[in-house]
């Protein structure tokens, strides 16, 4: 039965039984209306209207769960799907809703591999060029410095001696641009070597001490969820150094009866209720990517917690 039939008869019901009450009922009205008769009606009217009111509520309400659910629905983080209840066309809005969002949800998890496999692939590009060309043309340039200050008079010889230093940082800091576009220590050392090169290259003037605890015995894993606890533990460490004002890291990396799980905690002055930004949304996409779970909340030292919980699936190598 559609939505404008169900209306209509309720509110036809609550008239019909309106009229039957007046028809077959003692109540009788005056000329001119006494004041207890209209009292009555009075009674009768706001029966009628609360009768018609709650009638319309039970029927309107999986119309009410469906507009909930339409203002707290999110992409990035799927959640269960309203129920399909109530009768004809309410219960087909809620079934094409369903069908939308998992529709999306398909959508936007393939449109995001795309661009992010894409970016992956950028960052490697970048990071190779800067190791094949801006690398080795500034290591040219530090054997010249070299040369040139081996012959160069004393007070020369300080000087070209400051600019290779100068040009020896800037290749390093090169370097270390190049490791964090492309994790090379992921592909041929493993996840937990790469996690630990990421907690050693944390900026030694940035104060903070970080602790690590790696179990050994891991389940295999997709080279692709390992590149997403990879990314997902290089943007937490990224945001800790740069604005959480923390003193101490903990990066935990352990199995769980379903997987793996990645848990970093700081101490520093938390999420405080700020809006996600473009890193945090980044970090949902990667995980939703590997079916994994990603949860942000405050830490028993009183910073941020994040945990990625990464599912195996079989076949993983």
């Amino acid at each position: 039965m559609s939505l404008f039939w169900r209306i209509f008869l309720l509110d036809a019901t609550v008239l019909v039984a309106a009229t039957a009450l007046l028809l077959l009922g003692p109540v009788t009205v005056s000329t001119p209306v006494l004041l207890t008769e209209a009292a009555i009606l009075t009674a009768g009217l706001v029966t009628l209207l609360v009768a018609n009111a709650a009638l319309l509520r039970v029927g309107l309400a999986p119309l009410a769960r469906l507009t909930r659910s339409m203002n707290t629905t999110d992409l990035l983080r799927p959640g269960p799907r309203p129920a399909v209840t109530g009768h004809g066309e309410i219960a087909d809005l809620i079934q094409t809703f369903n069908t939308m969002l998992d529709r999306l949800e398909t959508e936007r998890a393939t449109n995001s591999a795309r661009a992010l496999s894409a970016q992956e692939a950028e960052r490697r590009r970048i990071a190779q060029e800067l190791h094949d060309e801006i690398g080795q043309t500034l290591t040219a340039v530090l054997l010249e410095l070299k040369r040139v200050g081996d012959q160069a008079p004393e007070p020369l010889r300080t000087e070209l001696h400051q600019v290779q230093e100068t040009t020896r940082d800037s290749l390093d800091e090169i370097r270390r641009i190049a490791r964090r576009l492309r994790p090379g220590v992921l592909e041929e050392l493993g996840l937990a070597s790469a996690l630990k090169a990421l907690t050693t290259e944390i900026p030694a003037h940035s104060g903070i001490t970080a602790r690590r605890q790696l179990e050994p015995d891991l389940p295999p894993l997709e080279e692709e969820a390992e590149l997403v606890l990879y990314r997902v533990a290089q943007e937490s460490l990224t945001n800790i150094v740069r604005h959480a004002g923390a003193r101490n890291i903990e990066l935990t990396l352990r199995r769980t009866p379903t997987g793996v799980e990645l848990r970093i905690r700081d101490d520093g002055r938390g999420l405080r209720g700020a809006p996600e930004g473009a890193g945090i949304r980044g970090m949902r996409e990667r995980a939703l990517l590997v079916g994994a779970e990603l949860t942000f909340g405050p830490a028993p030292q009183g910073g941020t917690e994040v945990r990625l919980d990464v599912p195996t699936r079989p076949g993983s190598r």
